[in-house]
């Protein structure tokens, strides 16, 4: 564990950070311009509610039919939310990097689940707001290597990467000390709720930043015993591109063919859906176990009148396949996989129902945080701050973005793949050999089933994207070389 670095040697991360990040240039700034922050009585608290693979669809006020979920409902009806926000790598341990790092998995090195971390070179966002006065909290899943122990924490209740959902392993710490695990007799989530409410309601000097990452719904999909029958007789809706198996895939590359990542044929053995009904009606389960929790610590803010002095967020590390094209989890880079939900409420600045139909990413999240917290933002984040258009303000914003996906060989058999999306077309570069590629008219084909790749029609625009995937590896100076990805020893 290494030690927390004071607040003068913060100069040194971001010169540092090219190193780690290879070519990247990045420009280090000074710590007393990046942490100019208001007076505490003019800060926000802050809430961070990371759901694990939760979709942008998953919510009663956003017309899903079978769930109810109040408090996301609240959230969004009570401050602004985007119905076209994204991951830039649909994979858990790099977007976590990313959202605590505000840098694409090119750039940190944190670029699959087995062996990546957020360099030490790189602040991350807590240490940011710490030095800017906050006191931070975190608990559930970090997922990145070294369960985030090697940063500190005013109180952190945490894991790693899996844990057992209703016995689970978790290490408390207190002021960057850190005890041995300890193992705990209740639903995880519920476990993790219940100490974050107590944690809020311990007696606070400074304004607080609590970050909550659930761990539900996650394989095996276990559900809280409350909730064991739970949808029970609901039927469940075969997503059109659904049959795509039965012709294998017509005009898919191979690349689609082979990954395993489909119901009913999966690496975890008993982890695995066997069925559309099973899997989605425990994803729901899990979303609405989330949304409950979220109501607890809701609770509690308001039992201290805290609730509208604090910026609440909810958002996802990665979206997730519900029988899209048969699959189930992420990693693609299909709509459901990368599309995540993101919310902010905040009265102080954002009205109530705001919504904006910009693409934004979970590069944005940790620019955002800072813009709200009143700490300068980095030149050096790849991503930029929400809060213009939350604010219902017209400003220049992206027009396109790049994705990308490396863990292979991994247990998915989902080959490392680069790509661009606009507003209008995506396409996709598989780019080992033999190189494979996709092509997609989302505005007349928003479910991905024809790939229009080969098409002479589209060769023109097909090199554009092409041409422009390139130009936003530059830009983002991506000069990552793939390396296949050495599975984790058993630990």
């Amino acid at each position: 564990m290494s030690e927390h670095p004071a607040p003068s040697d913060r100069r040194s991360f971001l010169r540092g950070a090219a190193a780690a990040a290879g070519a990247l240039a990045l420009q280090p700034f000074l710590l007393a311009e990046s942490l100019v922050a208001p007076s505490p009585a003019e800060r926000p608290n802050l809430i961070f509610f990371l759901g694990e693979g939760a979709r942008p669809d998953e919510t009663s006020l956003g017309g899903n039919k079978l769930l109810k979920t109040p408090n996301l409902d609240r959230l969004a009806r009570e401050g602004g939310s985007f119905p076209n926000a994204f991951c830039v790598n649909a994979l858990c341990l790099p977007a976590r990097a990313t959202i605590l790092s505000g840098m694409y998995s090119h750039s940190t090195g944190a670029v699959d689940n087995q062996h990546s971390k957020i360099p030490d070179s790189f602040p991350i966002l807590s240490d940011m707001l710490r030095d800017a006065g906050y006191e931070v909290a975190f608990l559930g899943k970090s997922h990145v290597e070294g369960a985030l122990l090697d940063r500190y924490w005013d109180f952190y209740f945490g894991f790693k990467g899996f844990a057992n959902f209703f016995d689970p392993n978790i290490v408390e710490g207190h002021k960057g000390v850190y005890s041995p695990p300890k193992q705990y007799h209740e639903y995880a989530d519920d476990l993790l709720t219940r100490k974050a409410v107590e944690w809020i309601q311990q007696p606070h000097e400074t304004p607080i930043c609590l970050f909550l990452w659930f761990y539900s719904p996650h394989s095996p999909f276990f559900r809280p015993l409350r909730a064991v029958n739970d949808f029970n007789g609901d039927p469940i809706p075969k997503p059109s591109s659904f049959d795509e198996y039965l012709n294998d895939y017509a005009g898919k590359p191979q690349s689609v063919k082979d990954a395993l990542n489909k119901i009913g044929k999966q690496f975890y053995g008993p982890d695995q859906p066997r069925s559309l009904e099973e899997l989605v009606k425990n994803h729901y389960v899990g979303i609405e176990n989330n949304d409950r929790n979220i109501g607890q610590v809701f609770s509690a803010l308001e039992g201290k009148n805290m609730l509208d002095e604090s910026a609440v967020i909810w958002s996802s590390d990665h979206g997730f396949f519900l029988g899209e094209h048969r699959f189930y989890d992420k990693r693609l880079m299909y709509e459901p996989s990368i599309r995540i939900p993101m919310m902010v409420r905040y009265p102080r600045r954002i009205k109530g129902g705001q919504k904006s139909d910009e693409m934004v990413l979970n590069l944005d999240i940790m620019p955002t945080i800072l813009d709200l917290a009143g700490v300068k933002i980095p030149d050096a984040l790849q991503g930029k701050s929400m809060m213009p258009l939350l604010e219902g303000r017209s400003v220049p914003w992206r027009k396109d973005w790049l994705y990308e996906y490396y863990e292979y060989p991994g247990a998915e058999n989902v080959k490392p793949c680069r790509g661009v999306r606009n507003t209008r077309y995506k396409y996709i570069h598989y780019f080992l050999d033999a190189q494979e590629y996709e092509f997609y008219d989302l505005a007349t084909d928003p479910d991905e089933v024809h790939n229009l790749y080969g098409d002479p029609k589209y060769s023109g625009l097909i090199a554009k994207h092409a041409a422009r995937l390139e130009e936003l590896r530059r830009e983002t100076h991506d000069t990552y070389a793939y390396r296949p990805t050495v599975k984790r020893q058993q630990e």
